[in-house]
């Protein structure tokens, strides 16, 4: 095996172009998961659906990715890692196009899942193809230039998006991605270099009914999480029949894994005491990645009234500290620093950026009072990713470790599909409890609300040059409206400081997590 990741290893220009090419993928399957939410509301009004119609356009996405994912160290293994990868860049650049010239949702939708499928490939695989590029010594580096692309993938999607939406029309949002695309696929047939993997499985060896469940466990769940607040959760039969389904589904794809010869996931690679407690870490650090993406800029837009573009233009600076943090990050692993002390602290600094956003949120905060909140959120998950991925794969070996690197992907994925959706719940919920705490100390024989009141009613009366009784009525909307925005801030309060229990409490358990002291973790193999 050792002869096999030698002779991967590349060298000058060479490992320059793979490297560039594999972050690539990378960033155009995660910048497409963000980029195309600021352009809902044009979708919309384009194709003439609901929101409820065009909210798919993310749902299938997600779906695909998520099926596709677990599967990808099995598809590399059939067909040839750099075939399968080539085949899901050039699927993902087919329905980018195919998403872009859509005329009606259904064949958009369908577009984003086959979109979907094509980059779940391109997130897991091109870790393993930069980490396999670089010597055993330097492989913590490619894990930071990995996860550069990673961790500001979904911060750069809303700025972006937001620049396409207001300067053209929202299909060059798809657009985009066919000139990389083409570059991506050429690149990876002409540069990357497949290793052996030996015999691949004949057809009466595949696990077509462990890939039947998986696709039915994951897609139900992923639909579960993605359209249970719309759908006011059980209470639907659809939400209901869905998470029966992924229940079963779940159940009897762990009891298939278990038991066939073989499996389509290797499951038994879960006894291993890191890799457990590492897909916990991924899930969570997923939790707060996407949660805190998808957060922010819902408060600025809904709450302060900033354009989508203002909105993603203030993730830049903590995108860019990630992006500084990540190489000394992986400097300081090759130096042999413990990954649970790095994850530890990383958890710690993400918990204080949470808790200063706690305390500067108001229906009127400005755009300097986020700078340092965020520059500390990019220290944050600059500390989290490749120590966490470092620290899962550590006390595994040959094989083990591709299906260890599709464990915490999946789970990355899914915790931040929990974490968008548990958000919102908990924000509707928190939302009519703290309306109703408001309304309750509002006491109308009060002469401090009575002056309000009757404040804002002269001030419409002369601004207006309306009735006394209109004015009235709209003075009460205002009081309203202004109740109502109060309410909000207080439920995004609530979520970030929960947000940062979370993380708070994740502390000591990783402080107690071994890391393997004696040798050094072989990613190149994550992908066997």
């Amino acid at each position: 095996m050792a002869q096999q990741q030698g002779s991967l290893v590349e060298y000058g220009a060479r490992r320059v172009i793979i490297t560039i090419t594999a972050i690539m993928c990378a960033l155009l399957e995660i910048v497409d998961t963000t980029i195309v939410n600021v352009a809902l509301p044009d979708m919309k009004g384009n194709l003439g659906v609901s929101t409820t119609e065009v909210a798919w356009v993310i749902t299938a996405y997600a779906i695909g990715n998520v099926i596709i994912i677990p599967m990808t160290s099995w598809l590399s293994q059939q067909f040839g890692r750099r075939n399968y990868f080539a085949a899901s860049i050039i699927l993902f650049t087919i329905c980018s196009f195919l998403c872009g010239n859509s005329h009606g949702i259904v064949q958009l939708v369908i577009c984003r899942f086959f979109q979907g499928v094509g980059g779940g490939a391109l997130l897991v695989t091109s870790q393993t193809i930069i980490t396999e590029s670089y010597p055993p010594e330097k492989r913590g580096m490619a894990q930071a230039i990995y996860g550069m692309g990673v961790i500001i993938g979904p911060t750069l999607g809303p700025p972006l998006g937001g620049y396409i939406v207001e300067n053209f029309s929202w299909p060059y949002i798809f657009y985009i991605n066919i000139p990389i695309g083409i570059i991506a696929a050429l690149m990876t047939l002409q540069f990357v270099r497949n290793p052996n993997y030996g015999k691949k499985s004949a057809a009466a060896d595949v696990d077509w009914l462990g890939i039947g469940l998986l696709a039915l466990s994951v897609g139900s769940l992923q639909y579960v999480l993605e359209k249970g607040q719309d759908d006011d959760w059980f209470s639907s039969k659809t939400i209901l029949t869905l998470a029966v389904m992924s229940f079963f589904g779940f159940f009897f794809f762990i009891w298939r894994e278990l038991t066939f010869r073989n499996p389509v996931v290797e499951l038994r690679v879960l006894k291993n005491g890191n890799l457990r407690v590492g897909t916990i870490l991924s899930f969570i650090m997923g939790f707060g990645l996407y949660g805190s993406t998808f957060i922010i800029p819902l408060y600025t837009q809904t709450t302060l009234g900033w354009t989508a573009q203002q909105s993603g233009m203030l993730m830049i600076p903590a995108a860019l500290t990630t992006a500084f943090m990540m190489p000394l990050i992986g400097q300081l692993l090759q130096k042999g620093f413990p990954h649970q002390f790095l994850v530890a602290f990383g958890m710690f600094t993400f918990f204080l950026f949470t808790f200063w956003g706690y305390k500067i949120m108001t229906p009127d905060t400005g755009a300097q009072d986020f700078f340092w909140m965020l520059i500390i959120r990019g220290v944050g998950m600059g500390m989290l990713f490749i120590p966490i991925t470092m620290l899962s794969l550590s006390t595994l070996k040959g094989q083990q470790i591709g299906q260890g690197a599709a464990f915490t992907g999946m789970m990355r994925q899914l915790g931040g599909s929990f974490g968008i959706a548990l958000i919102t719940t908990f924000m509707v919920g928190q939302n009519m409890v703290h309306r109703t705490s408001i309304i309750n100390h509002l006491d109308a024989n009060n002469p401090a609300v009575q002056q309000r009141v009757t404040g804002m009613q002269h001030s419409f009366m002369a601004s207006k040059g309306i009735p006394a009784n209109i004015a009235l009525k709209d003075a009460y909307q205002a009081l309203d409206y202004s109740i109502s925005k109060q309410a909000s801030v207080l439920s995004y309060m609530d979520v970030f400081l929960y947000l940062g229990v979370l993380f708070l409490i994740c502390v000591p358990f990783v402080l107690v997590v071994k890391g393997n002291k004696k040798s050094k973790i072989s990613i190149a193999d994550a992908a066997h």
